[in-house]
């Protein structure tokens, strides 16, 4: 479904990302793992389009979009659910939710796509025109992927989905994402939680310095010195 092939990209003179590739086929949950500052956001800002990569392509359901608009590449049925969550935050939780259906295709079926968001996040539906500055850090993160699904993607892309939670608030936002990829949605994680990442992903790639250092299945990973030692404190 994505293949991303020898990607390079940075901010202007400070190169990020180095020979970067990577893959995700239809149906499955992918994970990016590493420290912070590795690289893993400029990856995923690079696929949505956010940046341009200086070399390499990006192929999403068989169309090179390296050089495409974001706006074209959510069309196409990828969505992006960035760090910190960038909500709407003088918007209700519904109006938030609207701004994810945009694209023409799903503003035509908003309502009953909205429906099936609540019923992801009862608490969404109970507090549907509350502020998104009101809500809490937990909810804010599910109006986040709330809103990243109503464009009905085929691929979503979540980015730090548990930075600055509480542990069982991580818990539930982790239930979720299982979930969502059971409903059939394929998924690219980035998550510095390395330890519930790789039990619920089925791949991951491990990225240290904007350089691919390892990749595999999550079980082997999981039992990989390198990842216990640098990761898991083990």
């Amino acid at each position: 479904m994505l293949e991303v092939n020898g990607i390079n990209a940075g901010y202007g003179r400070i190169q990020v990302l180095w020979d970067m590739s990577v893959n995700v086929g239809e149906g499955e949950f992918v994970a990016l793992v590493g420290a912070n500052g590795a690289g893993k956001t400029t990856l995923l800002k690079t696929i949505s389009g956010v940046m341009r990569p200086t070399s390499g392509s990006i192929t999403f359901l068989g169309k090179r979009i390296e050089h495409a608009n974001p706006n074209q590449i959510v069309n196409m049925g990828l969505s992006h659910i960035p760090e910190s969550r960038r909500l709407f935050t003088d918007m209700s939780i519904r109006e938030n939710l609207e701004m994810g259906a945009y694209p023409g295709r799903s503003w035509k079926i908003r309502r009953a796509t909205m429906k099936w968001v609540f019923g992801l996040f009862p608490r969404l539906e109970e507090r549907a025109g509350q502020l998104a500055r009101t809500l809490s850090g937990g909810e804010q993160q599910m109006l986040a992927m709330g809103r990243g699904l109503m464009s009905r993607p085929k691929l979503v892309m979540v980015d730090e989905p548990s930075n600055g939670l509480a542990p069982l608030v991580v818990t539930e936002v982790f239930q979720i994402l299982k979930s969502l990829h059971n409903e059939g949605i394929t998924i690219l994680l980035v998550e510095q939680n390395v330890r519930q990442t790789l039990a619920v992903a089925d791949r991951a790639y491990v990225i240290e310095n904007g350089h691919l250092a390892l990749e595999g299945a999550c079980r082997m990973l999981a039992a990989s010195d390198h990842v216990r030692k640098a990761y898991l404190g083990l």
